[in-house]
């Protein structure tokens, strides 16, 4: 493996060492520039394709012009740039744009499929890069808990018109979550887990909502927590808790905002079984969405980890698991082959997640 040992010198297609170290998206402005093979390693080492961009040479001026369509391929390739944080671009994306610009062939009001595809990876590396700046327990916590909150509201939306409080709740929760508010979600949490657990266990706390809750007419399905009894759900939300509480508890720093993209993640999960997958039924465009999703977030978890040889996406994993474990405990014995394959599936790419930072570690090490 190759790698620069000069902090000033900026890497290809992978890393330097140095802490200044850039990388762009595809074609460099020094042709004697060679590729590197490996990640970055720290925070300030942000990733891209190929491009260097240095980090005291920013272009802010007009840019060369490459044509009658260089001014819709400058829009187009700075929608692209959209992918890298908003620091990155500040300093680093004039730099970009201009390179790309010089090297497009005049005329050309497309980027091209290599530059889009390069500017995309490039964007997420970096991204991931940055993500490392927060300390990997705060951050790992963080992602585990959202992603059990938006696992828990999608199950909620089927039955928005018969508890709709609860619901609303159960949205603000993921919401503050999202933006970072822990202390102010932790009593949010609490509500709804009682009132969740008080229907699981056929009470009336909080007000007189019992069992059976059936969905709305579009959703189908059966009866809320119908098939399944009342210790997932009690997991997921204790879980859920206490994580809460140990952010809530740290030095009174921010624990950092989530993307709003994360909204998009509850419409494939809504209407799932919390027993199940009911693959013996067939497998419906819920149950494709829900594993879809499940198996997407959990692939890119083990890219973070190997890309950032950090640990925190494997921390979110793992507690995303716990309570789908739970489920499957709960009713042991009811499952099809098909939910066992889902289990099973999702314990390997955890797994995976796990090791992956580690041995990433030892490679460059080695």
């Amino acid at each position: 493996m190759t790698v620069a040992t000069d902090p000033n010198v900026p890497a290809g297609a992978g890393t330097s060492t140095g802490p200044d170290a850039r990388a762009g998206t595809g074609a460099t402005t020094d042709p004697s520039s060679s590729a590197e093979t490996s990640s970055g390693t720290g925070p300030n080492a942000t990733m891209g394709a190929g491009l260097i961009a240095e980090p005291n040479d920013v272009t802010t001026g007009p840019r060369t012009a490459t044509g009658a369509g260089a001014g819709v391929l400058e829009r187009r390739y700075r929608r692209l740039l959209r992918g890298y944080p908003r620091g990155y671009r500040s300093g680093y994306g004039g730099e970009l744009i201009a390179t790309l610009l010089d090297t497009a062939e005049p005329g050309r009001t497309l980027p091209s499929a290599r530059e889009s595809f390069a500017l995309i990876v490039g964007g997420l590396r970096t991204r991931v890069t940055y993500a490392t700046e927060r300390p990997a327990w705060v951050d790992g916590v963080h992602l585990g808990v959202l992603a059990l909150s938006v696992a828990q509201l999608a199950m909620l939306v089927p039955y928005a018109t018969t508890v709709p409080l609860w619901v609303g709740l159960s949205a603000l929760a993921v919401a503050l979550i999202m933006r970072g508010r822990v202390r102010t979600a932790l009593p949010v949490v609490v509500l709804v887990a009682v009132k969740v657990c008080s229907i699981t266990l056929g009470r009336t706390w909080l007000d007189v909502t019992l069992l059976p809750v059936y969905p709305d007419p579009v959703w189908g399905g059966g009866a809320l927590y119908g098939s399944g009894g009342p210790v997932a759900p009690m997991v997921g939300y204790a879980l859920i808790a206490l994580g809460l509480l140990a952010l809530a508890a740290r030095e009174p720093r921010p624990v950092g905002a989530r993307s709003w993209l994360w909204w998009a993640a509850i419409p494939a999960l809504a209407g799932a079984n919390p027993a199940g997958l009911d693959f013996t039924a067939g497998p419906g465009p819920l149950t494709v969405a829900r594993v879809a999703v499940e198996i997407g977030v959990l692939v890119l978890a083990i890219w973070a980890g190997h890309v950032a040889r950090d640990p925190r996406w494997a921390m979110a994993s793992v507690i995303y698991l716990i309570p789908v474990c739970a489920v499957y405990a709960e009713n042991l014995g009811a499952q099809s082959s098909q939910d066992v394959a889902h289990l099973a599936l999702l314990v390997f790419l955890t797994v995976l997640a796990v090791i992956v930072p580690y041995r990433a570690k030892r490679h460059v090490l080695l």
